[in-house]
């Protein structure tokens, strides 16, 4: 790919434009990028009045070049693909950018788990792979309304390690648009690293029936459990290879209280009937605790619980 100068910014296409994907495409926007959707749903709204946001950073409110539906051809090939869409069984994210894709698309992940930039790697070999791990606390609110209340930070770098020109160029253009991006040449450890509060908080929310995260801290053992669960987290990392700082769990903890009563990802798409990443974010982790033959009893009974959960609730909507 050839970069584009500073007068000639890049052309961007965001798949899966929720809450995730339009935030990052209205930063990139606001940088003064060409930036398009592809949409499932909410096509209909997002292509006749935009994205209407409320957000600490001012106005974010904005209208894509293009709004595309799945299956529709690009009008050109984009310079960088963000791929947003949630990491689910079943879903062909590969097959979702192929057609997004030109020789040279530097292809970008903005999304939650462990162990996910594999099959996309697999599938393009030849095109640049970025990985990023989003610390954000943003929600859909409606057909193309979007509540950014908190942060919006990248974590960047080339899948399985590095960090390029084409990281470089996204991280600048991400910092004009107004976020702090943070550079980062072992993208995996990160992973690791936001997998601390992600792994214990996400699914232990779906357990308690979607509670936001003070409700699940001041319950009765639900701080230590929570505590327990990013333990073993930290444990199957160091065995990966990817040792943890020692104030890790301290400082999950306290930053979330300072958080304040939040909903995350995994709870919101509990209590509006979505699929939730229980293998992006618990069962890799499980899987790979088991091939290093490290213990993860929390873990295991939280991941198996919502199996058997998820079947149940299957079982009922059939």
């Amino acid at each position: 790919m050839i970069l584009k100068s500073a007068e000639a910014k890049p052309h961007i296409v965001v798949i899966g434009a929720g809450a995730i994907g339009s935030f990052y495409g209205a930063i990139l926007k606001r940088a003064g990028c060409a930036v398009s959707v592809v949409l499932r749903s909410d096509y209909e709204t997002v292509k006749a009045s935009g994205f209407r946001f409320t957000s600490p950073l001012g106005d974010l409110s904005w209208t894509p070049d293009h709004v595309y539906q799945p299956g529709e051809t690009p009008l050109q090939t984009p310079d960088y693909v963000l791929l947003c869409v949630k990491v689910l069984p079943g879903v062909d994210r590969a097959e979702l950018v192929r057609s997004w894709l030109g020789n040279h698309t530097a292809l970008v992940l903005i999304e939650n788990g462990l162990d996910i930039e594999r099959e996309l790697a697999d599938a393009f070999p030849d095109n640049p792979l970025l990985s990023c791990l989003a610390f954000i606390a943003v929600s859909r609110t409606g057909p193309g309304t979007v509540n950014h209340q908190a942060y919006g930070q990248l974590v960047m770098g080339n899948f399985p390690k590095g960090f390029d020109q084409h990281c470089e160029q996204l991280a600048n253009l991400f910092r004009e648009g107004g976020i702090d991006v943070n550079g980062t040449d072992a993208v995996v450890g990160e992973r690791w690293r936001k997998c601390v509060w992600n792994t214990s908080f996400n699914p232990l929310s779906v357990l308690a029936n979607g509670a936001d995260t003070l409700t699940m801290l001041d319950a009765p053992g639900g701080e230590a459990l929570i505590r327990l669960m990013m333990k073993e987290v930290i444990a199957v990392a160091e065995a990966d290879g990817y040792p943890m700082p020692p104030d890790i769990i301290e400082k999950n903890i306290s930053g979330t209280r300072a958080m304040g009563a939040y909903k995350n990802s995994m709870a919101l798409d509990y209590l509006n009937d979505r699929p939730i990443e229980l293998e992006a974010i618990v069962g890799n982790i499980v899987a790979i605790a088991d091939r290093l033959d490290v213990p993860v009893p929390h873990l295991r009974t939280v991941l198996v619980t919502l199996r058997i959960r998820q079947g149940v609730d299957s079982a009922h909507s059939e």
